[in-house]
């Protein structure tokens, strides 16, 4: 029977997969891959965990065919087969089942420089990228395995003391005691306050067989589009979750890298398919992803003769998770102006840096607008989707989805023209109904830059005529009560004048 180093050095050589270039070797905590031509070959490592048990050969196998049905879901292209390694008194890759001796994961190869992790180094995460990826994501949750026996406030109870445990097991060589004491103490407390939330949203049946290791290194440009692989198959507590929690650990990785504008996007183009249910237990459960990343860093630290840059990531992710557990209240603000003063360009810069984390909820009407019509946000509408009775629903569906959020503690940023008073009074009505702070801002350019603006427009959700501009400039007077600000000098000075008076 050949031993490990024996099948270890046969896929280390080029001549098993018929490649005249160099075989490269990578290595994980639970698997060696082989990198071959066009190809990848992973192996499972001969571990026992409580949480991964590869122990047998059988395990292995079994385990190497729930990673390619699993990982299949998003990645069909990437993920090509399970083959054997066979003994016959020789090693070779193929043949039959019963002589094989170690079981092989064969993939299509890509350029390391595709992972997302790399793409953030570089600063190659493009909007369009991200609303990729939320697609990406949304495509895997609406199609997943629903189950009732997982998660719940059970399943999280289970990851809170784990994480306390793992924290406190390293106070003194990673982490001081009292941010560990805080940490443990917030989980605990936001499990308690949010406990039958989480179990109403299983009953409901957002618990599903999700990704369970959804990070940007996990993530690949493939022909275009981002890509999903290196799925969790080894253990169903991990995989089989609330798809917020799958959702969490992607936007507190682009947190942690500084992305926290990706993630406010990323997370809004996803809600705008899934819905705003479940977002009070966002920033407990994005806390909870960060201690694990803090406790795995801190073990990383311990193995290492200097750990003191791994610690302190470790130390970086414990303080990330504490401000998760500290959220800024709820608020209410309104952007509005004439059509091309900016008002989109200003909710989305401002959302990362109002509410809570990963920021605030974008309503924008132009996009409410065509989903009421049932259209992709590009596709221009009739101009009887512009009567007011038509807009009547769409100001409504603004402040009925606004309120809805706000109820969960998160804010909300809505996005429109506010043209009139009563469209004004309604959105600021529901801040006042729920005792949220309320403020207005309203964007003003000269007229010339405004349709210079929207006669540029390529791709964009409004349906915004230079000949529409010309009609508001007529009819629309500024509020009296919001904050204004000149718009024109482009889309920076105008973030740093609306934080300014939103004290953001």
């Amino acid at each position: 029977m050949s031993s490990l180093d024996d099948i270890l050095a046969f896929l280390a050589q080029p001549e098993t997969y018929g490649v005249a270039g160099p075989v490269e070797r990578l290595e994980t905590h639970s698997a060696y891959v082989f990198l071959a031509g066009e190809r990848a070959y992973k192996i499972k490592k001969r571990v026992d965990f409580p949480y991964m048990d590869f122990s047998t050969l059988e395990k292995r196998r079994a385990a190497c065919m729930a990673e390619l049905e699993i990982n299949r879901r998003t990645a069909p292209d990437l993920y090509l087969a399970v083959q054997p390694v066979t003994d016959d008194g020789a090693l070779h890759l193929g043949g039959a089942a019963a002589a094989a001796v170690e079981w092989v994961v064969v993939m299509r190869r890509f350029p390391q420089e595709a992972l997302f992790d790399r793409l953030a180094a570089r600063g190659a995460l493009s909007p369009e990228l991200m609303d990729g990826l939320a697609d990406a994501v949304v495509a895997l949750h609406e199609a997943a395995e629903r189950s009732v026996e997982r998660g719940g406030k059970a399943a999280f109870g289970r990851y809170v003391e784990g994480n306390a445990a793992e924290l406190e097991r390293a106070i003194g060589d990673v982490f001081e005691a009292r941010p560990v004491a805080r940490a443990n103490q917030g989980c605990r407390a936001a499990l308690e306050r949010l406990g039958d939330r989480l179990d109403q949203r299983r009953a409901a049946g957002w618990v599903r067989r999700c990704h369970g290791d959804l990070h940007l290194r996990n993530i690949c440009l493939i022909d275009g589009a981002p890509t999903l692989f290196d799925a969790i198959e080894f253990n169903e507590d991990f995989a089989v979750i609330d798809i917020l929690y799958d959702l969490a650990f992607l936007l507190m990785d682009l947190d942690h890298r500084g992305l926290a504008g990706h993630a406010n996007r990323l997370l809004n183009r996803y809600l705008s398919h899934i819905g705003y249910d479940g977002l009070a237990a966002l920033p407990f459960m994005m806390a909870c992803r960060a201690i694990i990343r803090a406790h795995v860093t801190g073990r990383l630290a311990e193995g290492q003769e200097d750990g003191a840059a791994a610690a302190g990531e470790a130390r970086g992710y414990l303080d990330r998770a504490l401000s998760y557990l500290s959220p800024a209240p709820a608020r209410l603000i309104a952007v509005g102006g004439i059509s091309g003063s900016g008002k989109s360009t200003l909710a989305r810069a401002l959302a990362p840096c109002i509410g809570a984390p990963p920021g605030a909820v974008v309503l924008r009407s132009d996009v409410i607008r065509k989903r009421l019509y049932g259209v992709a946000e590009t596709e221009r509408l009739p101009a009887a989707a512009y009567e007011w009775q038509v807009s009547v629903r769409v100001f409504a569906e603004i402040e009925r989805r606004a309120e809805q959020v706000l109820r969960q503690g998160h804010a909300v940023i809505a996005d429109a023209v506010y043209g009139n008073d009563g469209q004004r009074d309604g959105i600021a009505a529901v801040a006042g109904r729920l005792g949220v702070p309320f403020d207005g801002v309203w964007l003003e350019a000269p007229a010339a830059v405004l349709e210079q603006r929207v006669d540029a427009r390529r791709g964009d959700a409004s349906d915004a005529t230079a000949a529409v501009v010309r009609a508001q400039l007529s009819g629309i007077r500024p509020p009296r009560d919001w904050h204004r600000l000149d718009s024109s000098a482009g889309p920076d000075s105008a973030l740093r004048a609306a934080r300014q008076a939103l004290g953001a």
